[in-house]
């Protein structure tokens, strides 16, 4: 017998992976906010693994241990989406300071030189 930590954090791994790979860009931090609840629900349960395990238990556990790698790779993706977005926003930030005010980032040493005398 299969314990119900076990079945419950298998599926709250499947409701990560689920809301990860149909998020969308608009909904982007209700997307965030529900996979970090779920990441604290398997915190949670994972709390409640401990040996000893029967066979059924370690069968299951290579099957958890796959949707795991599934699951990093798919967080990987996604982070990476959030950074790449991250930069192009403080891009466009910097771009548009620059064109509104562009010749504040000048060196202005105060110096002047008559070349006439």
């Amino acid at each position: 017998m299969i314990r119900r930590e076990m079945i419950d954090w298998k599926r709250a791994t499947e409701s990560l992976l689920v809301t990860i790979e149909k998020q969308q860009a608009d909904k982007r931090s209700e997307v965030i906010e529900r996979v970090e609840k779920l990441l604290d629900v398997r915190e949670q349960l994972q709390k409640n693994f401990q040996a000893p395990f029967t066979k059924e238990e370690e069968a299951f556990g290579k099957e958890i241990v796959q949707l795991e790698q599934q699951l990093q790779t798919k967080m990987k993706d996604f982070f990476e989406v959030i950074q790449q977005d991250i930069s192009v926003t403080q891009s466009k930030k910097t771009n548009m300071k620059s064109y509104v005010n562009p010749y504040r980032n000048l060196a202005q040493d105060g110096a002047y030189y008559d070349t006439k005398q």
